[in-house]
């Protein structure tokens, strides 16, 4: 991903996207590390992360691997911030088949 991949900064996640065969689904994974919080608040922004992205799921591309890093920032965030934050990057990484709602 680091080597081969992009990466887009935004104020609440970082969001790395690997291009990879168009007929794959795409794979996504969530890191948090213990900057973000105590073992709550890393849960709940995984969660938070992981609907924002099943949410998103139709609009999103075939064939990309998606890695969203949850900033410090993220674990006193309002969930829409974080799905702004995350609409924002999307659109900016053109992941996107169709515009998120």
């Amino acid at each position: 991903m680091r080597r081969e991949g992009a990466s887009f900064h935004g104020k609440l996640i970082v969001l790395s996207v690997l291009q990879l065969e168009p007929t794959e689904a795409p794979r996504f994974g969530i890191v948090t590390s213990r900057r973000v919080g105590g073992a709550v608040q890393r849960n709940r922004v995984r969660r938070r992360l992981r609907e924002i992205v099943r949410q998103a799921q139709r609009e999103i591309v075939r064939g990309v691997w998606l890695v969203l890093i949850a900033r410090p920032a993220a674990a006193l965030a309002e969930f829409s911030a974080l799905r702004e934050d995350w609409t924002r990057l999307a659109r900016r990484s053109s992941i996107l088949a169709q515009p998120c709602s």
